[in-house]
């Protein structure tokens, strides 16, 4: 039972409960600030970030794949959330946009169970990595923009959406930037990066965090105007019930949360896999993520994605398994039952330093460069992603991202691939070089490399067609390597009828080899299949078939 509820707890060692709940304690210091300021970048409160550490954390730790994967949110499932949200019309601050946003969270959920359910685990995996750079630079220089009016203690432009909009609000109010605030932005920033190079294992966030704290506490920053968050109500969330009014306007926003919240996940699990841990099963981190969500979505949370940072911090202090993301969630319960008033002290311009910091690494020239050397179409994805998330907003720069790669892969996949095969030396049936000239050969050997399906076959079979009208000499018979025909449908045997008939006028016999076992039963219960054995045009291997046509 433990390995179904809790697999990364299945043979748990004594020996490993200091290293996790050290593990646990240390990414809490961590994730926990990081979580509240990026639930600002959603435009909730803090504690609604504080809430996303508790019950998603529990709840991954119960169901996930990955034993140090720490799951709470990012900062690009918050973005994400707000331009969900404004695009449903929904204000910001108002009773209004926490219904919306646990209605929002629990159809995340929901999609990602229905898409574990489909097994499309693999599928959504083929998103490209151009597309995910594309996105997280969208994100990365949007966010950063976003925090500017806290950095330097401005009002900002609340109906102001997208980079280039916000900046210029930003721009125009630069006169009238609080002294103060952007010291202690400037301040606070500079240590965050500081400690991350020179000092990897000092929780930066937490240092900023008490630090800011304390300066409003006990010096006179909130008279010189720095501005703090409202405050922070103890305790922690009573359950409630999403609201299904705005299902219509949040779904489009839900698909692409729920993409990038399981592809983040994924990353991360992967990332951090140790070689003596299980592989990675999409389909489970899946089920683990849907489930945090659902889960979640009554105790007001975002939708719960892995995180890097805070995952980092874990492996470094030593994690072993999920217990440490649960001493996580305890933590996080503890500082809303007891810390809650100390919270509401906290400057908004520390939380724009952290929210800064963490977003423009999101921002990778480098992985520009790269595309642009090894693969321009992979560049251009991602640079034109990355301009709609900047321009259009991040919604359509998904979904513009998705298509794309979507586009590139069916692309790939309608492609023919057809290979001729020949002996080697050894006699062992080989490839030729597809660059080459045709090899003379009677029968032509052709291996059908690639799964057919409706939309691929036709133009498989066309390449088969021209395969033999271009051979070096005409053969009299064509054996085609059925070994990589993993699925049978009538569109596909309809073609091969078509084929059939087309090389039969022109002279040509076509045999089928090597047909997998699982799909013999199928062919043979068509008519061409049925035609193919009563004529003894069907063999177990390529290497039968060209014994017996060259007899």
């Amino acid at each position: 039972m433990t390995a179904v509820l809790a697999p990364t707890l299945a043979g748990y060692r004594r020996s490993w409960l200091r290293a996790d709940v050290v593990a646990g304690l240390s990414a809490g210091a961590v994730v926990i600030p990081q979580a509240m300021a990026y639930a600002t970048i959603a435009d909730m409160p803090v504690q609604i970030g504080l809430y996303t550490c508790m019950v998603p954390m529990i709840v991954y730790a119960l169901l996930g794949g990955s034993r140090t994967a720490s799951v709470s949110t990012t900062s690009t499932i918050a973005t994400l959330t707000a331009s969900t949200l404004i695009g449903a019309g929904i204000a910001s601050g108002s009773d209004d946009a926490q219904t919306a946003l646990m209605t929002l969270t629990l159809m995340v959920g929901v999609i990602l169970i229905a898409a574990r359910v489909l097994k499309l685990g693999a599928i959504i995996e083929n998103i490209s990595e151009a597309t995910l750079s594309g996105i997280k630079a969208g994100v990365g220089l949007t966010v950063a923009a976003s925090q500017l009016p806290k950095l330097l203690g401005v009002p900002g432009d609340p109906d102001a959406t997208g980079f280039f909009h916000v900046l210029g609000g930003v721009v125009r109010q630069l006169g009238d930037a609080n002294g103060a605030t952007v010291v202690l932005s400037v301040v606070s920033i500079a240590a965050l990066l500081v400690m991350a190079r020179v000092a990897p294992r000092v929780p930066g966030p937490l240092v900023v965090v008490a630090v800011g704290i304390a300066l409003i506490a006990f010096t006179g920053l909130r008279d010189s105007g720095v501005a703090v968050i409202a405050e922070v109500p103890r305790g922690i969330p009573l359950p409630g019930i999403p609201s299904l009014h705005d299902i219509g306007a949040l779904l489009p926003g839900a698909l692409a949360i729920s993409v990038m919240a399981f592809l983040e996940t994924v990353a991360v699990a992967r990332g951090v896999r140790r070689a003596d841990e299980p592989q990675i099963d999409s389909d489970r981190e899946l089920l683990a993520n849907g489930a945090a969500s659902v889960a979640g979505a009554f105790f007001h949370t975002l939708p719960p994605a892995g995180g890097f940072s805070q995952t980092a911090v874990a492996l470094r202090s030593g994690a072993r398994s999920q217990l440490s993301g649960i001493v996580t969630a305890v933590l996080a319960v503890l500082v809303a039952l007891f810390l809650a008033p100390v919270l509401s002290d906290l400057p908004q311009a520390t939380l724009g330093a952290m929210v800064v910091v963490a977003t423009l690494g999101l921002v990778d020239p480098g992985s520009f460069v790269r595309f642009w050397r090894v693969s321009r179409i992979e560049f251009w994805v991602a640079a034109v992603t990355a301009v709609i998330g900047l321009t259009a907003g991040l919604l359509p720069a998904v979904l513009v991202g998705v298509v794309m790669t979507l586009y590139l892969v069916l692309r790939e996949l309608n492609r023919p691939h057809i290979s001729q095969l020949v002996r080697d030396l050894d006699g062992i049936w080989t490839a030729v070089d597809p660059d080459g000239p045709p090899i003379a050969s009677d029968p032509l050997v052709l291996r059908i490399d690639l799964g057919l399906y409706t939309a691929n076959v036709r133009a498989n079979t066309r390449e088969i067609s021209r395969r033999v009208t271009t051979a070096a000499t005409a053969p009299r018979a064509v054996v085609l390597d059925c070994s990589r025909l993993y699925q049978v449908t009538t569109t596909v045997m309809k073609n091969f009828v078509d084929l059939t008939r087309e090389l039969s006028d022109a002279g040509v016999t076509v045999y089928f080899a090597a047909v997998p076992p699982q799909n013999l039963a199928t062919v043979r219960r068509t008519v061409l299949g049925r035609d193919y054995e009563s004529q003894g045009r069907m063999f177990d291997t390529v290497e039968a078939a060209a014994r017996t046509l060259s007899d």
